[in-house]
């Protein structure tokens, strides 16, 4: 929860810089909010995220996406937010050399990763999700469809391109519908096989990966 909510703090901190602390004029901060309240962040450390990423001499962050092959062949797309860019590619690619994997060059992994904005809110009684699935094409869906979430509660999760993410986000907006999580992920293309004992190999230089405090999310393609 520790690491949830520092990743959330920089998305908080990067959204400030590039749009403001008004959450109600900058879509990337109220999405940011909205995915801290779905994991119970703190209101305070919220509105402290925000208060100290307005300073004059707040930390800036930068985004960098890292793309290479770990163990066994299994294409990994890290996304970081760093401060320090000589420190974080140093540290990715000592994850991948230790594990016997290699960091690739940008771009090298787009023909099996493609970005799409998720969606994901509360399923209700009265929510028609067949009448809710026609009244969001105008918003570019792609995908509806209903899972459960860890407390086994139904979720609607809506899936849309990446450059759709700003009218999806308005148009559950203007019904009133209230967004649990709305971020931009990795939808992996096609799917590398392994067996038990290799992926044990690849998940566990993925956890060494996302113990970094510049790493924001991991991606891999592993069935």
């Amino acid at each position: 929860m520790a690491v949830q909510f520092t990743r959330l703090g920089k998305e908080i901190a990067m959204a400030v810089k590039e749009g403001g602390p008004h959450p109600e004029n900058n879509s990337r901060l109220r999405t940011a909010v909205q995915n801290a309240k779905a994991v119970n962040m703190p209101k305070d450390r919220v509105e402290a995220a925000i208060k100290r990423a307005s300073e004059k001499d707040a930390k800036g962050y930068e985004e960098y996406v890292y793309e290479g092959y770990g163990p066994h062949g299994v294409p990994v797309l890290i996304e970081t937010a760093t401060d320090n860019t000589n420190r974080t590619v140093a540290n990715i690619r000592s994850y991948f050399t230790k594990a016997g994997g290699s960091l690739g060059k940008t771009g090298s992994l787009d023909f099996i990763f493609q970005r799409k904005s998720i969606f994901r809110f509360d399923a209700s009684e009265e929510l028609d999700v067949e009448e809710l699935e026609l009244e969001l094409i105008d918003g570019g869906l792609e995908e509806l469809y209903v899972e459960a979430d860890e407390e086994g509660n139904d979720v609607v999760v809506v899936q849309t391109s990446f450059e759709d993410f700003g009218n999806m986000q308005s148009l559950l907006e203007e019904k009133g519908i209230e967004v649990k999580s709305a971020k931009l992920e990795r939808i992996a293309l096609s799917h590398t096989s392994t067996n038990e004992e290799q992926a044990a190999e690849v998940l566990k230089m993925i956890d060494k990966i996302e113990e970094d405090d510049d790493v924001q999310a991991v991606y891999h393609n592993m069935d």
